[in-house]
C-alpha cells in the first residue's frame, strides 16, 4: 500500500495519480476522513487511559468510604478504556481498509486507459511472407505440438496438452529463461504454486483482482498463483533485508493458474490466452531509490531473451489506468504475430517500488532506521513464446524454423516438421 505519511502531508500528489489512472480521486479523501475519526478515538482512549492509570494511584492510597467510591469510579473507567479502545481499533481498520483501496503512485507512467500506452522501441522488422500465413495453432497441429480437443475433454475450455515438439520448445524456452537468469545473478527457484491469503494479498492480487484468481476454499483458503512473484514477494515477508551489496535477484520457475475472468470471447482459439501455464519470472528486492536503474536492467534481460526467439516486437509503456494495483510503471514486450497482423504481450516487467513490500512488511535498516525497500518483477520465458516463434518462423510447407538461440536447448535442432497423420 502506499504510504499514509504521504498522503496526510502531499494528499494532492495521491489525487493527481488517482486522476492519472482514470480513478475517483475522492477514495483520499475517505482515507483522510477516515484517519481523523482514527486520530479523536485514538486521542480519547489515551486520555481515558491515563485518567484510570491515575485513579488506580489514588485507589491506593485512599482509605473507607473514599477508597470504595473510587473503585467504583475506576470500575466505570475499565469499561469506559475497553470501549474506546475497541472503538479506536475500529476506525484504525476501517483507515487501513480505505487505504489498501489505493494503488501504487503511477510514476512516469502515461496517463490514461490501455490504449494510451506508448511505444518505447520497435525491434526488428515485420516479416513478410509470400504464402499464406497460418495461425500459431493451425502450424501446432502440424506439428503435433498442442492438443486443443483433449484438453478440454481433460479440463475444460482455455486448456491444453503440449505433446512432442510442443512440450520440448516450452521446456527450452523455460530452461534457456533460466540458464540467462543465473548467469546474470539470479538464484532459480522453484517456488509453490499454493500460497496464503497474506501472500495474494500482500502483492495486490486480492480486492479489486480476486474475480481473477483461483481460490480453494474448502477448509484450505489457499490460492493458486497467477505468477511465481506472489511466492518470491512472499519469500522475505516480515525480514529485514540487507541491501548493501545491492538487489537480492531471484528466477522463480512455476505452473501459473488465472482464471481470466472477464476474457470470454476473447482469444478463445489457441494457447493466447489460457487457464494455466509455466513461466519463470524475475524478481528484485533492492533500495528505492535504486530500482529504476533495477527496471531498465530487468528490461534488458527481457530483451536478451527476446533476441533469442528471434522475433520482431515493439516495447511499450503502459499507461497509468493499465497498470495493476502494485504496479508503479510497467514495460510490455510485445511480439507481432503475423495471424493477427498486431503486436501482443509476451514479457512484462513492473516496479512496484514499495507497495508491496509495505503490505509484506519487508524492511532494510538505512542510517540507523527502519524503511520498506522496493521490489520489481520480469517475465523472462513463458508458455506464450511459442506462440511467436511458430507464427514468425514458419515455412510454406507447415514447418517452423527453430530459432538459433534455443537450438542449444533441443538438440541441435534446426526445423520442426509436420508429422504425417
Amino acid at each position: 500500500m502506499i504510504d499514509l505519511r504521504l498522503l496526510r502531508e502531499n494528499p494532492d500528489v495521491v489525487r493527481d495519480a488517482q486522476r492519472a489512472r482514470r480513478r475517483d480521486p475522492a477514495t483520499v479523501d475517505a482515507v483522510l476522513e477516515a484517519d481523523a475519526r482514527w486520530r479523536e478515538s485514538t486521542a480519547a482512549f489515551e486520555s481515558a487511559r491515563a485518567e484510570q492509570k491515575a485513579q488506580g494511584k489514588k485507589v491506593a492510597r485512599a482509605t473507607g468510604e473514599e477508597k470504595q467510591e473510587l473503585l467504583s469510579q475506576v470500575k466505570q473507567l475499565a469499561l469506559d478504556v475497553k470501549r474506546l479502545e475497541s472503538e479506536a481499533a475500529t476506525d484504525a481498520a476501517t483507515r487501513d481498509a480505505a487505504l489498501r483501496a489505493i494503488p501504487n503512485l503511477a510514476e512516469g507512467a502515461p496517463e490514461g486507459l490501455e490504449e494510451d500506452f506508448e511505444v518505447r522501441e520497435i525491434v526488428g522488422d515485420v516479416p513478410s511472407f509470400d504464402f499464406e500465413v497460418k495461425d500459431h495453432l493451425e502450424l501446432a497441429e502440424g506439428l503435433r505440438a498442442i492438443d486443443m480437443a483433449r484438453g478440454a475433454k481433460v479440463s475444460g475450455a482455455r486448456f491444453y496438452f503440449l505433446t512432442g515438439v510442443g512440450a520440448q520448445l516450452e521446456l527450452a524456452i523455460l530452461n534457456a529463461a533460466i540458464d540467462q537468469a543465473t548467469q546474470a545473478g539470479f538464484t532459480p527457484m522453484i517456488t509453490p504454486t499454493l500460497v496464503l491469503p497474506e501472500s495474494m494479498d500482500g502483492t495486490g492480487y486480492l480486492g479489486e483482482h480476486a474475480d481473477e484468481v483461483y481460490h480453494l476454499d474448502k477448509g484450505d483458503d489457499l490460492y493458486l498463483v497467477g505468477t511465481s512473484e506472489v511466492a518470491l514477494a512472499s519469500y522475505h515477508r516480515d525480514e529485514i533485508l540487507d541491501l548493501s551489496d545491492g538487489p537480492l535477484r531471484y528466477a522463480g520457475w512455476s505452473a501459473c493458474y488465472r482464471r481470466e475472468a472477464g476474457s470470454y470471447g476473447k482469444d478463445t482459439r489457441g494457447i493466447i490466452r489460457v487457464h494455466q501455464f509455466h513461466k519463470v519470472e524475475m524478481f528484485s528486492f533492492c533500495r528505492v531509490e535504486d530500482s529504476y536503474a533495477e527496471h531498465e536492467r530487468l528490461l534488458d534481460f527481457e530483451r536478451q531473451m527476446m533476441a533469442r526467439i528471434d522475433v520482431p516486437y515493439r516495447i511499450i509503456d503502459t499507461a497509468a489506468g493499465d497498470l495493476g494495483t502494485s504496479a508503479a510503471r510497467k514495460f510490455d514486450c510485445e511480439a507481432w504475430l503475423p495471424s493477427q497482423g498486431t503486436y501482443r504481450e509476451l514479457t512484462s516487467t513492473s516496479n512496484t517500488t514499495q507497495f508491496q513490500a509495505r503490505r509484506l512488511n519487508i524492511r532494510e535498516r538505512v542510517d540507523g532506521a527502519l524503511r520498506p525497500v522496493a521490489t520489481l518483477n520480469g517475465t523472462l520465458g513463458t508458455t506464450r513464446f511459442i506462440v511467436a516463434i511458430l507464427e514468425n518462423h514458419q515455412l510454406p510447407d507447415g514447418s517452423v524454423v527453430v530459432p538459433e538461440g534455443l537450438r542449444p536447448y533441443l538438440g541441435g535442432r534446426e526445423v520442426f516438421e509436420p508429422v504425417a497423420r
